[in-house]
C-alpha cells in the first residue's frame, strides 16, 4: 500500500517583488515522518515553511496538506501547528501564563492538550511561573515548542528548533520530536544543523536559489553521494597506511588542510563506501583494531554543499 503523504506540493511558485522565493518547486513530505529542510541563506526555506503554515499563499503550484487542497486565503491550516522565525511569546508572562493565554484563545471544542502536560513535554515545569524575558534563547526555543503542542498538531512546523538549546535541551527536544513521530505526527523542521537533521531526520529537502535540488530519505542521499573524507584511528597506524594504500579506491589525505598528519596515529582517507568497507576488512583480517572510523563531514552536509554548489554554478 502507498505511504500516507501529509504535504503534497506541485509546482509551487512565490515570489516577492522581484525576488523568487520558490521557483516551481514540487514537494512530498510522508505522514509520521520527520522531514529535514535544508538550504543556503535565501534558499527559499522560511518561505516554504509560512505556506504550511498559512502564513502566506503560493503565487502558482497547488499545495494539499492532511489531504485537504489549501485555499487562496491566510490561514492555519487544520490539524497544523508550529513557528518560523522563533516562537511568539509574551516576555512579561510566566511560562504557564503564556501558555494559558494561547489555550484561551482555542476554538470551544478544538482538540488541546493541558497546560501542565505540554511544560512537562517539554521539560519546563521547574520554570513554569519565571517570566519569560528572563529565559534564555533556548528555554524559550523548548516554550514554543510546549505553544504548538497545545493544539495537538497531526502537522508540526518547526525553524530552527535546536537553535540556543544546551546538550540536555537538545536531548529532551529530540525526544519529544521522535515520540511525536511515533504517534503518526508529521514533523517538518528546518535547520543549518546537519548533525541534528541526521539524527532526527529519516527524509531531507534541500533547497537552493528557490529549487528543490533533492528530496528524499536520508539513506538514498548517502548512496548517491560523492566520495567522502574519513577519519581513521586504529592499533597499528603504519601498517593500516600501507592497507589503505594497498586497496583499490582509497586515498590517503597528507595535505596541509587534513585533519590529520603523517606521524600521528590519526590518518584521513577519501573513498566510497564500498572501499572503506574493503579496507575493514582487511584490518580485521591482519588483526589490525579500529579505534575510531567517521566521516570528516558528515554524508548530509556533503551532499548539502555539493548540490548546492551545483545548482549555484547552473
Amino acid at each position: 500500500m502507498d505511504t500516507p503523504v501529509a504535504v503534497r506540493g506541485r509546482g509551487i511558485t512565490k515570489v516577492f517583488g522581484d525576488v523568487v522565493a520558490l521557483d516551481h518547486i514540487d514537494v512530498s513530505m510522508t505522514q509520521g515522518q520527520i522531514h529535514g529542510l535544508v538550504g543556503p541563506n535565501g534558499a527559499g526555506k522560511t518561505t516554504l515553511l509560512g505556506l504550511l503554515l498559512g502564513l502566506a499563499v503560493a503565487d502558482e503550484g497547488s499545495l494539499e496538506i492532511l489531504g485537504a487542497p489549501v485555499g487562496r486565503a491566510l490561514a492555519a491550516p487544520d490539524g497544523v501547528s508550529g513557528f518560523v522565525d522563533g516562537p511568539g511569546l509574551y516576555p512579561t508572562l510566566t511560562a504557564r501564563q503564556n501558555l494559558a493565554t494561547l489555550l484561551a484563545l482555542r476554538p470551544d471544542g478544538a482538540p488541546a492538550t493541558g497546560v501542565e502536560e505540554a511544560l512537562e513535554q517539554v521539560g519546563l515545569t521547574d520554570v513554569a511561573d519565571d517570566k519569560v524575558r528572563g529565559f534564555s534563547l533556548g528555554m524559550r526555543q523548548r516554550l514554543g515548542l510546549a505553544a504548538a503542542l497545545l493544539t495537538r498538531p497531526r502537522l508540526l512546523v518547526l525553524d530552527e528548533p535546536s537553535n540556543g538549546l544546551d546538550p540536555v535541551g537538545k536531548k529532551h527536544v529530540h525526544r519529544v520530536l521522535g515520540r511525536l513521530a511515533s504517534e503518526g505526527v508529521t514533523v517538518v523542521l528546518s535547520s543549518h544543523r546537519m548533525d541534528d537533521l541526521e539524527a532526527l531526520c529519516s527524509e531531507v529537502t534541500i533547497l537552493a536559489r528557490g529549487r528543490v535540488v533533492f528530496s528524499g530519505p536520508l539513506s538514498k542521499l548517502s548512496d548517491e553521494n560523492r566520495e567522502l573524507d574519513y577519519r581513521l584511528r586504529a592499533s597499528d597506524p603504519s601498517a593500516t597506511r600501507a592497507l589503505a594504500a594497498a586497496t583499490p579506491g582509497i586515498s590517503i589525505d597528507d595535505g596541509p588542510d587534513a585533519a590529520t598528519r603523517p606521524d600521528t596515529d590519526v590518518i584521513v582517507v577519501r573513498a566510497r563506501v564500498a572501499a572503506m568497507d574493503e579496507l575493514v576488512a582487511r584490518m580485521v583480517r591482519e588483526g589490525i583494531g579500529v579505534r575510531e572510523l567517521a566521516p570528516v563531514v558528515s554524508p548530509l552536509e556533503a551532499a548539502f554543499l555539493a548540490l548546492t554548489e551545483q545548482e549555484a554554478d547552473r
